[in-house]
């Protein structure tokens, strides 16, 4: 009988978390025989698509408590991973390797060359660097707990590790988490995060592609809202703020099977101001024309339409305008409702939240607490950022703690984070 072949460690995932999981381990301890499968036949897709094609690798964001408040789940946990691995480890891991990386201005970091092949090279050469194994088309079924060493079954191949980095990254589907479910691991349901809000009414589809800067996107009858540039879409609601929305309301918003009303305040700004603003106008500047005007960094178009809304004619000035006009016009300025039924993935960066429960880990390894010699890491795990390179920083940052601890390297904070 042949036996099966033997490593050091083999990881689950060639995905991001899973090859910076394997590049750090080897660099704590390049003696180890360390092998990626990867169920499909492409490596590092979800790198490959992320930013536009970009790679949005991090965010910056240098200190932990205020990094860990942009994960809706995980916070707490990686709160305290961050203190180990940061954005700016990140950036700086990234640099000794020459891959120049650039922030813009809303905080996001991508590579210089803006391209997401730059990452995907990176990580390729590192691997083949440390003489890491790769196969493809190898989708893990079972692991079974020895004494001494794990065993991991393929449809057609069978392997057997000291150690195994779970990195598969999200599931959509619960009975994708069947084989980690078996070892004994509770499975915290997963459901999509980070997207779009559809509303088949489409009262608003005249306006596609409008963009306001500083909107405030409310989840009526709960406490949930977000703030920040929305993109009215054919298809509903988009932009920045909803997106982060979705993935902080994501379990309610699954709870409620995507339909719900949805209040948009368009000026950004408290009823109260807007309704003292308008007034203002109505008393000091009375002979301004009101639809072509617009107040609160509301596009034209968009201001247009809501003045009509509120019944107000093109060539009306504020001197004229009834209170019930101007009421109604601060109603659709401050609470505009979408009637949502149904999402759409943002792009193709859809994540997941729910997976590995967090309290079935060991935070100073990443090391399951019900199978020795196990560990995860990335989005396989219940936690996932809001979009902007935090999902990506909750990768690098658990695998690589992982890696040190896999690496039989005392898990401790790298000296050229301290700069």
């Amino acid at each position: 009988m042949i036996r099966p072949a033997h490593y050091d460690l083999l990881v689950i995932g060639g995905g991001a978390a899973g090859f910076f999981g394997a590049i750090q381990t080897a660099a704590c301890n390049p003696a180890l025989r360390i092998l990626i499968l990867e169920k499909s036949t492409k490596l590092l897709s979800k790198v490959k698509i992320s930013g536009g094609g970009r790679c949005n690798v991090t965010h910056a964001c240098k200190e932990p408590t205020a990094l860990s408040k942009h994960y809706p789940r995980g916070q707490k946990e990686l709160k305290k991973l961050f203190y180990q691995f940061n954005a700016v480890d990140t950036v700086a891991w990234f640099g000794q390797l020459q891959v120049n990386l650039k922030t813009e201005p809303d905080g996001r970091i991508f590579p210089q060359s803006n391209n997401s092949q730059t990452i995907i090279d990176c990580f390729l050469r590192e691997a083949e660097k440390y003489k890491i194994e790769i196969k493809t088309g190898c989708e893990v079924t079972h692991i079974a707990n020895s004494t001494n060493h794990l065993t991991i079954t393929c449809k057609d191949k069978t392997f057997t590790a000291s150690k195994v980095l779970v990195a598969t990254g999200g599931y959509t589907k619960p009975e994708n988490y069947n084989w980690l479910a078996a070892l004994g691991h509770t499975i915290v349901e997963p459901i999509p995060s980070l997207f779009t809000f559809n509303e088949p009414e489409q009262h608003f589809a005249s306006l596609m592609g409008v963009a306001v800067p500083h909107a405030e996107v409310k989840i009526a009858g709960t406490r949930f809202s977000q703030q920040g540039p929305v993109l009215i879409t054919h298809w509903g609601l988009s932009g920045p703020a909803v997106i982060k929305l979705s993935a902080w309301a994501a379990v309610t918003l699954h709870q409620l099977k995507y339909t719900f009303t949805a209040l948009v305040n368009w000026a950004g700004q408290p009823e109260l101001t807007v309704r003292n603003t308008l007034m203002a106008l109505k008393q000091h500047n009375n002979k301004k024309n009101i639809a072509g005007n617009p107040l609160f960094d509301v596009p034209k178009r968009l201001w247009e339409f809501l003045t009509g809304k509120a019944g107000i004619v093109p060539e009306k000035i504020w001197a004229d305008a009834s209170h019930k006009e101007i009421n109604r016009l601060i109603e659709l300025l401050c609470a505009s409702p979408f009637s949502i039924k149904g999402k759409t993935t943002f792009k193709e960066e859809f994540v997941t939240c729910g997976g590995i429960d967090w309290s079935e880990l060991d935070l100073a390894t990443m090391e399951s607490k019900l199978v020795p010699g196990l560990y995860f890491a990335g989005e396989v795990i219940n936690t996932d950022g809001e979009t902007g390179g935090f999902n990506f920083q909750a990768a690098w940052t658990t695998a690589w703690v992982a890696a040190q601890a896999i690496g039989n390297v005392e898990p401790q904070k790298q000296s050229l984070s301290k700069d």
